[in-house]
């Protein structure tokens, strides 16, 4: 819990900040979620640089688990973890990721961020990358919401890069200004909207509700330009629900049941360390993990089933 004498605001973060890096945590479309955030921060002044991780969904790669960088082609090295993609990186098989397109769109390079060395290999990357690029806020953007489990929720499917990036940043929180952002409220079809609504609640209790912003006609323009060339399911229905889309929707090859409301469009700003410590148990198993097996393996031992699990049974399915 943040002490009582921290009273953390996000107006207040936002106005002491110059330049930010915001990352997509959960790989796949969540870059395109971090554009919101950008629109939002630029409004401050902040200059800021857009990020993810090179995992796309299995439906685009079949390879399962995250690209390693001897996996990439075209992508430029800042340093063991941290690389920057522009609109020609793919992988050696010859998929592109999201952030290719994002980078294609803007005519500026992306940061990907690889897991695969585990919790201590983000950390110390973005260490070198926040030095280097002399920012001074680090700001993770789940779209959907799953990074707020506790780790019991029945419908919980992908929480290793959720977890690996929220104890990344809980480990950076002494060496920059940490923020979280939740778009989407259960788009990726994971957690109900119920239990992202109680653990919005305990996270507010807890003094780590920073602030919330929706979208705007104008962003949701841009948003669905970027869509139109970047495929994302997650990230597309908050612009379903802001153009007034209601009921149930299916997603995930029609695995994953979505209920469209305009709360979707809300991105809701949170303290990391308040979701670390008090709500996620899988970001606290994985805080000393050295690799991505590693962290999976931990994960197994509490019962849980992560997206690599389910990317190396459909392999074996094929």
């Amino acid at each position: 819990m943040l002490s009582s004498g921290m009273k953390i605001s996000l107006e207040s973060l936002l106005k002491e900040s110059k330049k930010a890096i915001l990352l997509g945590v959960g790989g796949g479309g969540d870059v395109v979620g971090t554009i919101p955030t950008a629109r939002l921060l630029e409004l401050f002044g902040i200059e800021c640089v857009l990020g993810g991780l090179p995992w796309e969904r299995f439906v685009y790669d079949p390879v399962p688990g995250p690209r390693t960088l001897d996996e990439i082609k075209n992508v430029k090295i800042l340093c063991d973890t941290v690389w920057l993609a522009n609109k020609d990186t793919k992988t050696t098989g010859g998929v592109r990721f999201a952030e290719s397109g994002v980078a294609e769109i803007y005519g500026k390079e992306v940061l990907l961020v690889d897991i695969t060395k585990g919790v201590l290999g983000v950390v110390e990357g973005l260490k070198k990358i926040l030095l280097e690029l002399k920012a001074d806020l680090l700001v993770g953007i789940d779209v959907g919401g799953d990074s707020l489990a506790f780790g019991n929720e029945e419908g919980l499917r992908s929480p290793l890069a959720d977890s690996i990036m929220l104890a990344s940043f809980f480990a950076l929180r002494k060496e920059v200004k940490t923020l979280w952002g939740v778009l989407g409220y259960g788009s990726d079809g994971e957690l109900t909207g119920e239990e992202i609504g109680n653990a919005l609640s305990f996270i507010a209790r807890e003094g780590g509700l920073l602030g919330a912003w929706g979208l705007t006609p104008e962003v949701v323009e841009e948003l669905e330009m970027v869509t139109s060339k970047v495929p994302t399911e997650a990230s597309r229905i908050p612009i379903d629900c802001a153009k007034g889309e209601a009921g149930e929707k299916f997603i995930r090859g029609g695995m994953r049941k979505v209920l469209l409301s305009p709360v979707s469009t809300i991105t809701f700003y949170l303290s990391p360390q308040v979701i670390y410590e008090e709500v996620s148990k899988p970001a606290k198993l994985v805080i000393e993990t050295k690799s991505l097996e590693e962290a999976n393996e931990v994960l197994h031992s509490v019962g849980l089933y992560t997206e690599l699990d389910y990317e190396r049974d459909k392999e074996k399915e094929r």
